[in-house]
């Protein structure tokens, strides 16, 4: 059994498409106003029917008042890290303390070296994610004057700011042994998607963060977990894993908190149908804290 005894929370994960724009906005409010969490925005810019992601958070940020927006993830090798973490920074004090810095090492490697992004090895795309995070943290630091000699990214003497409105938490997409170990070590957050990393392999997973996380001195328990859940919310028979009715949604993400180790859901609706995300908010989120809470005995 694992649980990290973490606040439950939830979220959704709109499809950032340009002729959807109405769609995404009319998602956002539905998150801000009925309880949700976060709003998880992709970014891909090379997808040309996407809007820029980091555009879209902006305007989500300025059309809600409560709701956390986070990128889901921020492709890295299109993303200079120094920018990317002074722009983190803007949004988060612009909206008051509502950004989080979620931050993948890349993939599609044609389509990037298209855009004339750098095409990157396994190992090479691992060392510019463990690089990035430290000169992300080096741009929140509020010193008077920063460095960093890395291999793909460098800091010569520039001075950091603005500081962020509140501890921007920095939440790695990542999967392999390393980059876990490196999570455990020094970032705050995993997100895995349910499609990449099914429940049944989310315990070796946590183990390696865990492990690092101990090592290095720091509380596993202080580190969240955040899934990408894909599925239908239906009134009928169940028909696998998340496509069936609210009872079995609030059974399976109360079991994976209690015994899956996750303490955030990121709901990818089919077609962003509002429905089904209005029934996530209303139907299935109070019902998952509610069982949590009843079984930790809060």
């Amino acid at each position: 059994m694992t649980d990290y005894r973490r606040p439950v929370r939830f979220g959704v994960f709109p499809t950032p498409d340009a002729d959807r724009v109405d769609g995404i906005l009319t998602i956002a409010s539905v998150a801000d106003q009925d309880g949700l969490d976060l709003i998880g925005i992709q970014d891909h810019p090379y997808q040309r029917r996407h809007l820029d992601a980091w555009a879209l958070m902006a305007t989500v940020l300025a059309r809600t008042e409560r709701v956390r927006v986070f990128p889901d993830v921020a492709s890295l090798p299109l993303r200079d890290p120094a920018v990317m973490a002074k722009t983190a920074a803007s949004l988060d004090v612009l909206s008051g303390g509502r950004f989080e810095l979620g931050l993948g090492a890349g993939a599609f490697w044609d389509a990037i070296a298209a855009m004339g992004g750098p095409r990157r090895s396994a190992r090479d795309a691992a060392d510019a994610l463990v690089e990035a995070i430290e000169v992300i943290r080096l741009m929140w630091s509020g010193e008077r004057s920063v460095r960093f000699d890395g291999v793909h990214h460098r800091l010569v003497g520039v001075t950091p700011g603005p500081s962020p409105a509140h501890d921007i938490g920095l939440w790695l997409g990542v999967t392999g042994p390393r980059m876990l170990g490196v999570l455990g070590r020094s970032a705050d957050g995993w997100i895995p998607s349910s499609s990449y990393v099914p429940p049944e392999t989310l315990a070796e997973k946590h183990a390696r963060i865990d492990d690092a996380a101990v090592q290095a001195g720091r509380n596993p328990a202080d580190i969240q977990r955040i899934y990408n859940v894909f599925g239908s919310i239906t009134d009928g028979s169940p028909s696998g894993f998340l496509h069936g009715p609210v009872d079995q949604w609030v059974d399976a993400l109360t079991e994976l908190v209690l015994d899956g180790g996750m303490d955030t859901f990121v709901f990818a609706a089919q077609d962003d149908d509002l429905g089904q995300i209005r029934r996530f908010a209303r139907e299935v989120a109070p019902a998952v804290r509610e069982a949590v809470a009843r079984e930790r005995g809060e």
